[in-house]
């Protein structure tokens, strides 16, 4: 694993510490690789949501198109119980 210095004003640096001992992080590094993160998540999300927005509509999503759903589950289900 590398290293990153990074130079926090006092009042950033505060309230860092302050998350690492309420929230239960080991040290302020954890705290921060922690956020880096949660960003990606954030932004793979985004990007799969604007891919789906961009994509054409596949079809209505009424009570036929959840009732497959369900029984697709169902089905993975009971294949999966089997092993």
């Amino acid at each position: 694993m590398s290293t990153m210095n990074i130079s926090l004003p006092d009042a950033l640096r505060n309230f860092v510490d302050e998350q690492v001992a309420q929230r239960g992080y080991g040290t302020s590094s954890e705290y921060v690789r922690e956020l880096i993160r949660r960003d990606q998540d954030r932004q793979q999300l985004r990007g799969l949501l604007l891919e789906g927005a961009a994509s054409r509509p596949a079809g209505p999503a009424d009570a036929a198109y959840f009732a497959g759903l369900r029984g697709g589950v169902r089905k993975a289900v009971r294949s999966g119980s089997r092993k």
